[in-house]
């Protein structure tokens, strides 16, 4: 399998939001809180518990199978060896990180290291 991460250049914010955010890159709910990602230019501020900013999207831009063990934790170990902080979002077929903009150069380095091609 081709390993390549697609990193956006666009900034998202990460909120906690009063609703469900549309045109969001995603909306996580359970039965406590909306955990909405969207393009930073595009929160609306009144609908906004709490944001984090300056995060870039990270694509894992591969088909995972349903039942791969171990993926996002092996990155994740390796990001926490530099003391990079991530954000995980798992679809049903590929993962996403969001990764705030300052560590964004460190980050690209660790997957290089790891084999992945940068897009």
């Amino acid at each position: 399998m081709k390993k390549i991460v697609v990193i956006s250049d666009k900034k998202y914010a990460i909120i906690k939001s009063k609703k469900v955010l549309e045109g969001a890159f995603a909306n996580i709910i359970d039965n406590k809180e909306i955990t909405s990602i969207i393009l930073q230019d595009e929160a609306n501020l009144r609908d906004v518990i709490k944001i984090q900013k300056n995060y870039r999207l990270i694509t894992f831009d591969m088909i995972l199978p349903f039942n791969l063990v171990g993926f996002i934790a092996q990155i994740s170990n390796e990001l926490a060896k530099e003391k990079i902080p991530l954000f995980v979002i798992s679809a049903y077929s590929t993962d996403h990180i969001l990764i705030q903009d300052r560590y964004i150069e460190k980050a690209k380095n660790k997957l290089k290291k790891l084999g992945f091609e940068l897009k």
